[in-house]
């Protein structure tokens, strides 16, 4: 209590630093491997386009189920560790920093095409991913549950995108210690040190966050630990089965998970490729390597500026209108790249970083309008508590699918000019064979970007939940 009072005579918010610590954390590891793993498989243990493709489909029916799952396990379980979020967040944390080590540590010398390098992957996919959800989950039905204010979740929001400035300079960091991965045993020990103050951060939410709900969480289960010893199967079946249909039954929520799917492709499309389509598109005595490293560390650092600064924005426009302006941004820009062509590359430098900056940054205002379709389900079926968590999970049951198909399908474009053989830009190459291969990907850059921003217009524009900036309170803080 007396660090809170210290904390309080400083200026901050208590309840918001430890929540944001969690962001904090996870951002420090989280960009990492999503911008590195695919590279990494690929160029440097020399997996076979067979064995990635199995176990991004592994991966993708693991991460489509596993989100429910702990949805429903940490919203409907009397079991402390996965019902009450801040203590899911404390024994998830170092679990999940462990699983991020995974993938950095060859189980052995990979041989090209390497049957185990495969297996590799998919493990490493499937823990990584596995701890993220749970941990992760716990900290979204916080953001719901911690207040139902729109000024309170926009403070939120407000340190969540400071601690992600701070957790996202990693990539950055990294780039350089290790030479953009060119010196892998400096890699492998700045992991190392990322994964251990990233177990910290988390402990600290863990040690000191709460929701409101946990009190009335703890009356209820004893009001009602009768009945559900009675028929808990059955109980707890059609229970999952009713909730589910409820959920998907909104209006409001089918037209969000379909605008987050094409958002999700984009993330994982830009986070796993940028790296990739700046070494072939741009000569290295254009953009050398630190002023690359410098590139990728802003598309993961300035999203959270231009949230940060886009405060008085939100207050006064609400999340509605900005995320539908920034479909229009990113739709227009990729339109003027395809037309003044991949020749400019100080342009095609600008156009990468704004479109990771833009893409990402709008995703940060996600948690918004979820907390909102959750604050309308709590209303409308008059529950005692949210179903924050389960809310969060059958979202990502549909929406993280997007992240293992984005890879699959742009490598398999890739590889239909070459990539496979030309992956390592040599003077050897072939000239022709390589200019094909780069058309190929500035039309992967322009057309993707263009068509799924048009996409997610036609699906965002119907949504209706658009002013709750303007509402102080939609129920009262228990």
């Amino acid at each position: 209590m007396n660090v809170f009072r210290h904390l309080i005579n400083f200026g901050v918010n208590p309840a918001a630093l430890a929540y944001a610590m969690t962001t904090l954390g996870s951002s420090m590891i989280n960009n990492i491997f999503s911008f590195y793993y695919v590279k990494l498989f690929l160029n440097r243990y020399k997996i076979s386009e067979g064995a990635f493709h199995q176990s991004q489909v592994v991966y993708m029916v693991w991460n489509a189920v596993n989100d429910p799952l702990f949805g429903y396990l940490q919203d409907n379980s009397r079991v402390p560790c996965c019902s009450q979020r801040r203590l899911s967040i404390l024994y998830g944390a170092p679990l999940y920093s462990l699983a991020f080590l995974l993938a950095w540590f060859p189980w052995r010398s990979y041989a090209p095409g390497d049957w185990l390098s495969g297996l590799h992957l998919t493990v490493a996919l499937c823990a990584f991913d596995g701890m993220l959800t749970f941990v992760l989950l716990a900290q979204c039905a916080l953001f719901a549950e911690i207040s139902s204010h729109h000024q309170n979740r926009l403070r939120l929001i407000k340190y969540n995108q400071v601690a992600s400035l701070i957790g996202s300079s990693s990539v950055l960091f990294c780039g350089v210690v290790s030479n953009n991965m060119e010196d892998f045993l400096a890699f492998q020990a700045f992991t190392v040190l990322i994964a251990i103050l990233s177990c910290g951060c988390m402990l600290y939410t863990g040690l000191h966050s709460e929701s409101r709900f946990d009190n009335k969480a703890s009356q209820s289960d004893a009001l009602t630990s009768v009945d559900q010893t009675s028929h808990p199967s059955a109980c707890s079946f059609s229970t999952l089965k009713t909730l589910t249909w409820q959920i998907l039954t909104n209006r409001d929520f089918q037209l969000f998970v379909l605008m987050n799917f094409f958002q999700v492709f984009m993330l994982a499309f830009f986070n796993n490729f940028t790296m990739i389509f700046t070494e072939h598109l741009i000569p290295p005595d254009v953009l050398p390597s630190l002023a690359k490293s410098i590139v990728y560390g802003a598309g993961f650092i300035c999203p959270q500026l231009l949230v940060l600064s886009s405060q008085s924005l939100l207050h006064r426009l609400g999340y509605y209108r900005i995320i539908l302006f920034i479909f229009y941004v990113e739709a227009g820009m990729a339109a003027i790249m395809l037309a003044i062509g991949p020749q400019h590359y100080y342009f095609m430098a600008f156009f990468l970083t704004i479109n990771m900056v833009i893409i990402q940054a709008s995703f940060s205002l996600f948690g918004l309008p979820l907390a909102d379709i959750i604050d309308t389900d709590l209303q409308k079926y008059k529950r005692s508590s949210p179903l924050s968590s389960m809310v969060f999970g059958t979202n990502a049951l549909f929406t993280k699918p997007a992240q293992s198909l984005a890879p699959m399908i742009v490598l398999n474009i890739l590889n239909q000019f070459g990539y496979e053989q030309l992956k390592d830009v040599t003077k050897d190459s072939d000239p022709s064979a390589l200019e094909s291969l780069h058309r190929a990907m500035f039309y992967l850059v322009c057309l993707v970007p263009m068509c799924v921003a048009a996409l997610q217009v036609l699906a965002w524009r119907p949504f209706s939940i658009r002013n709750s900036h303007t509402v102080d309170t939609k129920y009262i803080d228990g």
